[in-house]
């Protein structure tokens, strides 16, 4: 089954849709890449993320985020732990259970997983980055892009009111193709008012904001 096969929605909308149920799960399950955009990442939202992904067991799927540089403490902890060779990779998981941190791990270590974190730089930019941007491609070059939503809230009593435009390279061939080429700029850090680093140069470098008490429970 690919994307294609999904009856999807030009719309998905909270007081209509189950969002995550009808759009997300889906999608995830019948890609072999993700490219997203999001303000705020927690690990457990990247863990539901990576068990939602079938093809990750298989070893051919990938998944590339950029976030803001906004985290919760405790999630900065574990990514430093994730994405760093210079620790010993022992996790105590107070969060989620200690079976999906070793999932991310192993995807990590197989580059299967790719973290970049963007700040802005600009007077034009005067807060955090909030780009709202989501790409699912499969194995058969479908795409489904989509807009309009700033996370992934998988947790039924943190969900924002939302909703997702979505886009599909077999009815909206060239607005799938800009929001590509928007994502790829930002990874290579081509974009205006913005700079993209990789996830642990951003962080030895101390230019992330970490708090205990960021409101970012997904």
């Amino acid at each position: 089954m690919g994307l294609r096969d999904i009856e999807l929605k030009e719309e998905y909308r909270s007081d209509r849709n189950d969002i995550v149920a009808e759009f997300f799960f889906p999608c995830l399950s019948n890609c072999i890449e993700y490219d997203r955009c999001v303000d705020f990442l927690s690990i457990e939202t990247l863990a539901t993320i990576s068990m939602a992904i079938e093809n990750f067991s298989a070893g051919n799927a990938k998944l590339r985020m950029i976030t803001g540089h906004r985290f919760r403490t405790s999630d900065l902890n574990l990514f430093t732990k994730l994405f760093s060779e210079k620790f010993t990779k022992s996790f105590e998981g107070k969060l989620i259970k200690d079976s999906k941190i070793q999932k991310l791990q192993d995807i990590v270590d197989n580059g299967q997983l790719e973290l970049k974190v963007a700040i802005p730089h600009s007077e034009q930019v005067t807060e955090s980055f909030s780009e709202r941007i989501g790409i699912f491609r499969d194995d058969q070059d479908q795409v489904v892009a989509f807009t309009g939503t700033s996370r992934e809230s998988f947790s039924t009593q943190t969900r924002d009111f939302e909703s997702v435009d979505v886009f599909t390279s077999w009815n909206d061939k060239s607005r799938v193709e800009r929001k590509m080429k928007d994502f790829e700029e930002l990874w290579e850090n081509k974009t205006k008012y913005v700079e993209v680093y990789d996830f642990m140069v951003a962080e030895s470098n101390s230019l992330l904001k970490y708090s205990p008490d960021w409101i970012l429970q997904d």
